[in-house]
């Protein structure tokens, strides 16, 4: 990654922060961006600056340069002004990663209109926006490139409970292979990572944790951990970010370089049928 430069979606904690500092530590400079700021649907707070200034810290103790602001990827003037601020500063980006997501529960036809519009517009909307924000720079340098789009698990089945948050990752994974074949031209590939039960605020929080086991009482991340490793195949609960953002570095990277329109499962085995455990 050594001479790239790497825009990441929701970069102030959880995956985001992993991934830009799994590209720092192999050269990348990077663009942080994230809201910063609490999404009204969502059982959990967001993040806020101060991560935001711990993820860019991280990086630059690596020896990288790093832009980090505050946008909101379903602003895609926001999102405008950031990547001209980074080509700017930079002078190219060759990557990007939108991994900017939300999670919440609820039975489809329980789901309130805003809670299900909020779903899709920052799931799926803002990814197609922070994309649209940077193709036409990566175009126009003709050098080539790497998007990754950070899908889930529920982007390849069915998850019930989860309608919405469903929708919005096969929507992205849907956009992913639409792009492909539109950028394939210009030598920018496009892929997604498709994680499972990753411990990030997003998913290993009170809710989510109430979700799977409604029996007891405020369950713990522990007991939650227990009932991830009877979903997959490998003796794995909770997956580390870090497993995540090795597989976002090879896509990004010249190691890829044949690889496009791939949905790229990280989940442990969670499709495997059949467990003979």
């Amino acid at each position: 990654m050594a001479g790239k430069v790497a825009l990441i979606t929701g970069a102030a904690r959880g995956m985001g922060r992993s991934h830009a500092v799994r590209l720092a530590q192999e050269g990348a400079d990077i663009v942080a961006v994230d809201l910063c700021a609490d999404v009204d649907t969502t059982p959990y707070p967001g993040a806020g600056g101060q991560d935001l200034a711990a993820t860019t810290h991280m990086v630059e103790q690596l020896g990288r340069r790093v832009i980090s602001r505050q946008a909101d990827t379903r602003d895609l003037k926001q999102l405008q002004s950031v990547v001209d601020e980074a080509v700017a500063e930079f002078g190219h980006i060759d990557v990007v990663c939108a991994n900017a997501g939300i999670s919440s529960f609820g039975f489809a036809w329980e789901l309130s209109e805003e809670t299900w519009q909020e779903m899709i517009d920052v799931n799926l909307t803002g990814s197609w926006k922070t994309v649209k924000a940077v193709i036409p720079h990566m175009i126009e340098r003709d050098e080539g490139g790497s998007i990754v789009f950070i899908s889930s698990v529920s982007g390849l089945i069915g998850v019930p409970t989860m309608a919405h948050y469903t929708a919005s990752k096969h929507g992205v994974v849907g956009l992913m292979r639409a792009l492909a074949a539109e950028l394939a031209p210009y030598n920018i590939r496009v892929n997604s990572v498709n994680p499972g039960n990753v411990d990030t605020p997003m998913v290993n929080n009170a809710t989510m944790r109430q979700l799977f086991l409604p029996e007891i009482s405020d369950p713990t991340p522990e007991d939650a951990d227990n009932v991830m490793k009877g979903m997959s195949a490998l003796p794995v609960g909770w997956i580390d970010s870090r497993g995540i953002s090795d597989a976002v570095l090879y896509l990004a990277s010249d190691e890829a370089r044949h690889v496009t329109g791939i949905a790229l499962p990280v989940d442990a085995g969670m499709m495997i049928p059949n467990k003979s455990r």
